[in-house]
C-alpha cells in the first residue's frame, strides 16, 4: 500500500524471461533516490513502483530499465489506489525473430558462419582474425548490459560473466570457441524468452474470452458498443452463440450456458431470470437479456487474471530460499573459478592457458539461472493451469502450504451444501393429492422470501401444480404462515402447532420425529379441522461431496464439516457424506477448533460465508466457494470457481504436483551443473559445453516446468 505522499507507477516490461531478470530490474530501481518499493511480475510484465513525488521522474526509471536491455512503457499512474485496481492490456507474444534478442542471434549465427567461410578459405591468421571480430560483434550488446548492471551495482549478472568468459578466451586464443559461445549463450536467452511467452499464453488465453463489444439496449431498440465501456445497470442481449460481455444477472430468457472457459465445467448449466452469469460464458441456445453487474475490470475473468498475476508477488518459501542461495552462490562460484585459474600455475607449475580456460568454462558453468528459475516457472505454470480449471490459488506460498496440508475442514451450509433447501418428501393425508397439497401450500408461502417458502413454490411450479391466488396472507412469528386460499384459510406451520390446532393426525407425529431425525424440515399443511399432509425440507449436499470425501481419504487426508447447524442436521447430513462433524459452532468456535487443529498439522478450510471469513483466515491454506461472499474471496488464500466439493482434493493434488516439478527442477538444475563442473575441472569439457550445460539446464526446468500447463488436476490418480 501506498501512503498520503507517495504515488505508484506502473509500466509494462519486455524482454523479462525469468526470476534473474526481474531481480536485476528491482534491484536497479530501488537503488533509485525516492523509491519506497518496487515489485516486477514477470509472466504479467508489470514494473510497479512506489515513489516520493518530485524526486526521480519517470523517465528516469524507464532509462534505467532499458540501459539493463530490457524494453518499457508506461501502462497508467495510479495514485493512491491498490495497484489491482489497473491492469495493462495484454497483447500477443511477438515472433522470436522480432524481439532484440532474435536478432541478437541472427546477427552472431551469420557472424559465426561468415567467420568459419573466410577460415576455409583464408590462411590460419584470416580465419583467426574473423572469429575474434564475430566474437567482439557479438558480444558487445551483452557487454554493454553488464556495464549497466554493474554500474547499478549488480557485479554477479549472467552478461557480466559472459562477457568475462568471451574476452578471456579471446586473450588466451580461443577466439573460434568465444564466438561459438556468445551464439549458443544469444541461442539460450531466446529459447527462455519462447518458453516464458508459452507461460503467459495462459493468462493471455483468459483476457480473450471476454468479447470485444456487446449488443446494449438503448431508447428501445440495441446497438453494437465495446465491452469494455459497459457500466454496472445497463442491459445487454445475449443471442444464441454469443459469449457473455460482462458479469451481470439474466433478466428475461431461459438457456444453457456454457461455463468451462471461467470455471472449467464441461456440461452447460442451465440458466434463467435471476441468475447470474459470467462474463466470458458461452449463451448456447435461446437469446437472453441481462442486467450489467460488474464493471468490465472487476468481472470474473479479470479477478481471475488479477489473481494470477498478483500470486507472485506471494512467493513460496523454497522460491525464497532458492533466491537467498543464488545471492551467495554466484559470488562463491567466481572465487572459485579464480582459485582453478591460480591455484595450478601458482602451487604446482601448470600451464596458465590451460587452466585459465578451464577457470572460464567453470565461470559459466556456475551461472545460477536454471536454479533461480526452477521455482517461479513451476508455480507460474501451476496457477494457469489451475485458473483454466477454476482453481485459484493466491501465489506460491499457498502451493507449498497446500502440498502440506493433512487435514481439510469444511463449512456445512454453502459449501458441502447448496446453501438452499428443497423439498424432499411429499406425504399427502388419505384422500388429498400430492399435487393438491402442493397448490394449497404454494398458496399460503407465494410471495413470502422465506427460502422454505421459496423450496415450497418452486417444487409446485416445477411439478406444474397451479398457484392459486391468496388473500390475508400473514405470518405466524415461530410457527409458519396462514392465508386465504380458494375462498378459506389455510395453514403451513411447524407440525407441532398443527397438532394442536388439529391439523395433524395423531399418527403422523412419529413420521415427523423419523424425518427429523434424517436433517429434514417438515411443515404440516391443513385447513380448518381437516389435515392435508406433510411437507419435509432440506439443504441436500451437493452430488459430489461424497465423492469429495472419498477422494481425500484416499490421499491420506483427514476431512472434519464445521457448522452452526443443529446436531441433529449436521449428523445427519455429515453420516450422509462420510466424515466427522461438529455441530452447534459460532464464528469463534470454528476459529478456536481450526488453531487446535493447525497445531497436528497444516489444515486447509473450505468455506463461502462472511462468517466463514475469520476461519479462513486462520487455516494454513483457505479455499472460498466461487458462490460465496466477496469477503469470504478476498480473505481466503485461493477459490473455487465451479463451486464443486472435488475441486478441494484438486488444489491439493495440484500443489503436490507442483512441489514435486519443483524438487525435480531443483534436482535437474543443480545435478547437470555438479557433473559439468566436475569434467570442466578434468579438461573433459570446455567453453561451448560449458555454455551449452548452462543454457541447457535452463531450458530443460522451463520445459519440466511447462508440463504442469498440461496436467489435469481434476482426475485421480
Amino acid at each position: 500500500m501506498t501512503d498520503d505522499t507517495t504515488h505508484r507507477r506502473e509500466w509494462t516490461v519486455t524482454g523479462m524471461d525469468c526470476a534473474g531478470c526481474t531481480a536485476k530490474v528491482v534491484r536497479a530501481v530501488e537503488r533509485m533516490p525516492g523509491v519506497r518499493a518496487a515489485r516486477v511480475a514477470l509472466m504479467a510484465e508489470r514494473l510497479s513502483v512506489d515513489l516520493d513525488p518530485g524526486i526521480t521522474q519517470s523517465d528516469q526509471i524507464e532509462a534505467v530499465v532499458r540501459a539493463l536491455g530490457y524494453g518499457i512503457a508506461p501502462t497508467v499512474a495510479v495514485d493512491d489506489v491498490p495497484e489491482q485496481a489497473v491492469r495493462p492490456a495484454t497483447g500477443a507474444e511477438p515472433s522470436w525473430y522480432r524481439t532484440a534478442k532474435g536478432r541478437l542471434v541472427v546477427l552472431t549465427g551469420l557472424l559465426l558462419a561468415l567467420a568459419w567461410v573466410v577460415a576455409l578459405l583464408t590462411p590460419a591468421g584470416g580465419g583467426y582474425a574473423a572469429f575474434v571480430a564475430a566474437c567482439l560483434i557479438g558480444v558487445a550488446p551483452v557487454a554493454w548490459r553488464a556495464i549497466a548492471a554493474l554500474r547499478m551495482g549488480q557485479p554477479f549478472t549472467i552478461e557480466s560473466l559472459m562477457t568475462i568468459a568471451a574476452g578471456g578466451a579471446l586473450l588466451i586464443g580461443a577466439a573460434e570457441e568465444a564466438a561459438l559461445v556468445v551464439f549458443l549463450f544469444a541461442v539460450g536467452e531466446v529459447l527462455e524468452g519462447v518458453a516464458a511467452g508459452r507461460a503467459r499464453q495462459g493468462i493471455r488465453a483468459l483476457a480473450d474470452l471476454v468479447p470485444k463489444t456487446a449488443m446494449l439496449e438503448q431508447s428501445g431498440g440495441t446497438r453494437t458498443v465495446p465491452a469494455d465501456s459497459l457500466t454496472i445497470g445497463q442491459v445487454v442481449l445475449i443471442r444464441p452463440g454469443d459469449r457473455i460481455p460482462a458479469d451481470g444477472d439474466i433478466i428475461e430468457g431461459t438457456s444453457g450456458i456454457d461455463e468451462s472457459p471461467v470455471t472449467g465445467e464441461s456440461v452447460p448449466q442451465t440458466r434463467g431470470v435471476g441468475d447470474a452469469v459470467f462474463a466470458g460464458a458461452i449463451n448456447t441456445q435461446a437469446a437472453l437479456r441481462m442486467r450489467v453487474t460488474r464493471e468490465p475490470r472487476d468481472n470474473t475473468i479479470a479477478r481471475i487474471i488479477r489473481l494470477v498475476e498478483d500470486a507472485e508477488d506471494a512467493r513460496a518459501p523454497t522460491e525464497r530460499f532458492i533466491d537467498r542461495l543464488s545471492r551467495i552462490y554466484m559470488p562463491a562460484i567466481i572465487a572459485l573459478s579464480a582459485l582453478v585459474i591460480l591455484l595450478p600455475p601458482l602451487a604446482f607449475g601448470q600451464d596458465w592457458t590451460t587452466w585459465i580456460y578451464r577457470g572460464l568454462a567453470l565461470l559459466l558453468i556456475g551461472c545460477p539461472c536454471a536454479l533461480v528459475i526452477s521455482v517461479p516457472a513451476s508455480i507460474a505454470s501451476a496457477l494457469s493451469a489451475g485458473a483454466r480449471r477454476g482453481l485459484l490459488m493466491k501465489g506460491g506460498a499457498v502451493i507449498e502450504a497446500a502440498a502440506r496440508v493433512t487435514h481439510v475442514v469444511f463449512d456445512k451450509t454453502g459449501t458441502l451444501t447448496r446453501g438452499r433447501p428443497v423439498v424432499t418428501d411429499l406425504i399427502p393425508a388419505p384422500g388429498v393429492a400430492e399435487i393438491d397439497l402442493l397448490s394449497i401450500a404454494a398458496g399460503v408461502e407465494a410471495g413470502s422470501g422465506h427460502p422454505l417458502a421459496q423450496a415450497i413454490v418452486a417444487r409446485a411450479q416445477a411439478a406444474g401444480a397451479l398457484v392459486p391466488t391468496s388473500r390475508d396472507a400473514r405470518a405466524l412469528p415461530g410457527r409458519g404462515a396462514v392465508a386465504t386460499v380458494g375462498g378459506a384459510p389455510a395453514w403451513v406451520t411447524s407440525p407441532y402447532y398443527a397438532a394442536e390446532a388439529g391439523g395433524v393426525d395423531p399418527a403422523a407425529l412419529s413420521r415427523v420425529i423419523a424425518l427429523e431425525e434424517q436433517g429434514r424440515t417438515v411443515v404440516a399443511v391443513f385447513r380448518t379441522g381437516q389435515p392435508l399432509g406433510l411437507i419435509a425440507m432440506r439443504d441436500e449436499p451437493r452430488p459430489d461431496a461424497a465423492a469429495a470425501i472419498r477422494q481425500l481419504s484416499a490421499m491420506g487426508l483427514g476431512a472434519t464439516m464445521l457448522t452452526g447447524d443443529n446436531a441433529r442436521t449436521a449428523a445427519a447430513i455429515a453420516g450422509e457424506i462420510g466424515l466427522d462433524h461438529r455441530a452447534g459452532m459460532l464464528p469463534e468456535d470454528k476459529l478456536t477448533a481450526i488453531r487446535a487443529m493447525n497445531r497436528q498439522g497444516g489444515v486447509m478450510m473450505v468455506g463461502d460465508g462472511i462468517n466463514d471469513a475469520p476461519a479462513l483466515k486462520e487455516a494454513r491454506v483457505g479455499i472460498a466457494m466461487g458462490s460465496g461472499s466477496d469477503v469470504a474471496l478476498e480473505t481466503a488464500d485461493g477459490a473455487m470457481l465451479r463451486d464443486h466439493v472435488t475441486d478441494a482434493p484438486a488444489i491439493i493434488r495440484l500443489a503436490r504436483a507442483t512441489m514435486g516439478n519443483i524438487r525435480q527442477n531443483v534436482a535437474l538444475a543443480l545435478g547437470l551443473k555438479a557433473v559439468f563442473l566436475v569434467t570442466t575441472v578434468m579438461g573433459v569439457t570446455g567453453l561451448w559445453i560449458a555454455i551449452l550445460a548452462d543454457t541447457g539446464a535452463t531450458v530443460l526446468v522451463t520445459l519440466n516446468a511447462l508440463r504442469l500447463l498440461a496436467f489435469d488436476p481434476t482426475r485421480e490418480a
